[in-house]
């Protein structure tokens, strides 16, 4: 008993110490593949916001017309130039079947992972990591990926810098820092997930939603939300993707945003 108590306690640490900041930073030298030098905020971008945000709106697209069936009463509250959008994309889609006029018949629908694959070219999931102790991370499930492209999202409720995260932060191994200081909290269980139903909640004006909380779920709608099991590199395995901070602009679709897996602590506070 008392070995298995001293296993489980190791582990722990195993998982812990990586945001333990005395022992980071006695290590730092130990393993340099873990630092990326940012001289400043500016330059601290692979590709461009431009790009994220095209990428963005290509999958979520898909996804809203894959899902089209259920979109009835989002659709009653867009402008006319929206739905006539969405109507030449369901035609060619569908050669010529224009959805929005029949919805009596009945349209195939794709697991979102599908839909991931057919718009970007691979798929990707969550599965337990090969590195040791290391949890969960996320693969490649289907196809390919190019360099330089957006393989997920890091979920979670959005905090800055005052806000209060002390609770949500006890043995919480998902919050994560940006380079401003405003911390996201990438949690699917325990306080984190009900603090982010209820932002989520708070924030849905009727059948329109501001943010996606089925990365909380089994069921996920929005197959780039797993950036938070996405594990650091090690000694022996070099990272082969790494984090960009984007903000998601004020003239995004509300629509798509049904999509998007962050919510803002504060409703005065979205970015």
């Amino acid at each position: 008993m008392p070995g298995r108590l001293l296993r489980g306690l190791w582990q722990r640490w195993g998982r812990y110490k990586y945001r333990f900041v005395p022992w980071i930073a006695l290590n730092l030298s130990h393993n340099p593949r873990t630092l990326r030098y940012v001289p400043e905020e500016s330059k601290d971008k692979v590709i461009s916001d431009e790009d994220v945000l095209g990428t963005l709106l290509k999958v979520f697209q898909a996804l809203f017309l894959n899902d089209f069936n259920k979109q009835s009463e989002i659709l009653t509250m867009l402008p006319e130039s929206v739905k006539s959008k969405y109507q030449d994309l369901l035609a060619v889609e569908h050669q010529g079947v224009k959805l929005l006029e029949n919805r009596h018949q009945e349209q195939s629908t794709f697991k979102p992972e599908e839909i991931l694959y057919k718009t970007l070219g691979f798929s990707v999931a969550q599965a337990t990591s090969s590195l040791i102790s290391a949890g969960k991370g996320v693969f490649v499930t289907k196809g390919l990926v190019p360099k330089g492209a957006v393989v997920s999202m890091y979920p979670g409720t959005v905090y800055q810098k005052y806000e209060p995260i002390f609770f949500q932060s006890i043995g919480n191994p998902f919050i994560f820092r940006c380079l401003d200081g405003v911390l996201i909290d990438g949690n699917d269980k325990g306080i984190s997930k009900v603090v982010y139903r209820s932002c989520n909640g708070r924030d849905r004006l009727g059948p329109l939603k501001m943010s996606d909380s089925t990365w909380l779920t089994s069921e996920i709608h929005n197959p780039l939300a797993v950036g938070q099991y996405v594990n650091n590199c090690s000694n022996d395995r070099a990272a082969n993707v790494c984090y960009q901070e984007f903000d998601v602009p004020a003239v995004f679709p509300i629509e798509l945003k049904q999509y998007l897996p962050n919510i803002a602590y504060s409703y005065d506070k979205q970015r």
